[in-house]
């Protein structure tokens, strides 16, 4: 519990130090937005990809496949106390074993969650941010000792860095999970931390994800995507992802993954929000 209390303290003290890039719309335009937005929606990336491990032999066995679909429904429009918004999200990953025979599923993950949302607004009235607070459950669906779930509150925040640099923090505090997997937050920590870089506008950007497991040895992630953009449609790109620590799926998150993999994405719009000036 030390240890827990702890990283959320250094993680708050990072947050509160930076200093954000507040330029955003009005409020009165936000909530124009929010009124005329479609209510069925990307929550995160949807992709499919597949590649090669960086830290061991290359085999139909070690490479693999991918994919993502993550939607969002929105359930009000700023109607509830404090300018929120109800909304609900579905989240599933799987990983394929695409290349043995019978191309077996190796593992999926089941992620669904509701949440509260709420703009967030500077001394001016601009939006300097998205705040969400969420009840989530993630498990594999399998039984026995194959068993991996964990249930947690989580409370994330997005806002600009500069106008091309979009900067997440995730946080969560953890309930009912240690039956399957006790040790899961050693390696899965308590807060993710997401940078994006956009190069060029609508055609080249790059994301950091980086996680620190509640140890003092390495025992965390990180991963970096690039996305090119030759496609007509504005969310169609390419990706390329590494992926390198723990915890990449539930069933495995004791092992060491190292991962390249290349596929096709939609990207989400979610934080576009941010971005308009």
């Amino acid at each position: 519990m030390n240890k827990i209390f702890s990283s959320f303290v250094l993680i708050g003290l990072t947050f509160l130090s930076s200093n954000s890039f507040a330029q955003g719309i009005t409020k009165k335009s936000v909530d124009s937005i929010i009124k005329e937005a479609s209510a069925f929606s990307i929550h995160k990336d949807n992709y499919f990809i597949s590649g090669i491990p960086l830290n061991q032999e290359i085999n139909k066995t070690t490479a693999d496949a991918k994919y993502q679909i993550s939607f969002k429904q929105l359930m009000t429009r700023n109607s509830l106390p404090g300018d929120t918004y109800l909304f609900l999200t579905y989240t599933q990953k799987a990983f394929w074993n695409i290349y043995e025979n019978s191309s077996p599923f190796q593992e999926l993950n089941f992620n669904p969650a509701v949440g509260l949302g709420k703009p967030i607004y500077n001394q001016e009235k601009h939006l300097s941010g998205i705040a969400s607070l969420m009840l989530a459950h993630e498990s594999n669906g399998r039984d026995s000792i194959f068993s991996r779930s964990w249930n947690s509150v989580r409370l994330k925040y997005s806002t600009l860095l500069s106008p091309r640099t979009t900067f997440t923090v995730e946080t969560w505090i953890p309930f009912l999970y240690k039956d399957g997997n006790p040790d899961l937050f050693d390696y899965l920590g308590p807060a993710e931390i997401n940078v994006e870089q956009v190069f060029i506008p609508k055609k080249l950007t790059a994301e950091l994800m980086l996680r620190k497991g509640l140890e003092w040895n390495w025992q965390g992630a990180y991963r970096a995507r690039i996305f090119y953009r030759p496609f007509k449609m504005s969310n169609q790109y390419f990706m390329l992802e590494w992926f390198n620590g723990y915890a990449e799926s539930l069933i495995n998150y004791r092992e060491h993954v190292n991962m390249l993999r290349i596929g096709y994405v939609i990207k989400t719009k979610e934080l576009d929000i941010l971005k308009k000036q």
